[in-house]
């Protein structure tokens, strides 16, 4: 049983997905806007929140930043408008792990929840102390902290699984489809954009300063972690 907080202002939406989340086993509490999300989570655990991002009296993207600011790491997906890339990009620096555009599917938004609550819980149940390193690049896995150089880097927890998987397989080229399996336990297909988006992310976080490029592109079959000082 997983307990989800959702926080949409449209009531079309908020009804239709307490239904269908509820449908699903889960356990719901709806709010209306940010402040109430925040309000709820200052005095409730639940495993995974869903946060609209356009919403009245505190957007999602700034309820996503005060929860982190806050030490609050509970896995969050943000709702987005599909059109608007300005939404995804502003909830992935504000620390959410993962979106799903508007207008969405019900099975999609299902799989990426479960895939949040699958590795949060696999998270907390890593103490072991593993390091592994490419490079300058460092991940603290029982941690969850990344640094290169000595700096440390802000990722999500999307980020930081993505980039352990690719620096675990060094020299590897890990095809699109594998990758999105062992992620999102989902494979979204050869049009989905998501992949590239947190690709994206990964490089310019870990290449700030002007570090060289660690995550390469194998055009038309995937991504390989590759250091030239390694």
């Amino acid at each position: 049983m997983v307990q989800v907080l959702l926080a949409e202002d449209d009531r079309a939406v908020r009804e239709s997905l307490v239904r269908a989340f509820s449908l699903e086993g889960h356990v719901v509490a709806a709010v209306t806007n940010g402040a109430e999300a925040l309000e709820h989570l200052r005095e409730h655990d639940v495993d995974v929140v869903v946060l609209d991002v356009s919403m009245p009296v505190i957007d999602g993207v700034t309820a996503c930043r005060v929860l982190r600011s806050e030490g609050n790491q509970v896995p969050i997906l943000m709702l987005t408008a599909r059109t608007d890339s300005s939404d995804r990009v502003a909830g992935l620096d504000a620390g959410a792990d993962d979106y799903v555009p508007k207008p969405f599917d019900l099975d999609e938004l299902f799989a990426r929840l479960r895939a949040l609550v699958r590795r949060s819980a696999l998270s907390i149940a890593d103490t072991d102390g593993d390091v592994v390193m490419l490079g300058d690049l460092r991940l603290d896995l029982a941690g969850q902290r990344a640094s290169r150089g000595g700096i440390a880097i802000d990722l999500s927890k999307t980020e930081f699984d993505l980039l352990e998987l690719l620096v675990r397989n060094a020299g590897v080229v890990l095809e699109h489809s594998t990758i999105y399996e062992r992620i999102w336990q989902y494979d979204f297909g050869p049009d989905s954009k998501n992949l590239a988006v947190y690709i994206g992310y990964l490089r310019r976080k870990t290449e700030v300063g002007g570090g060289a490029r660690l995550i390469h592109t194998v055009r038309g079959v995937g991504y390989v972690a590759r250091s030239d000082d390694a």
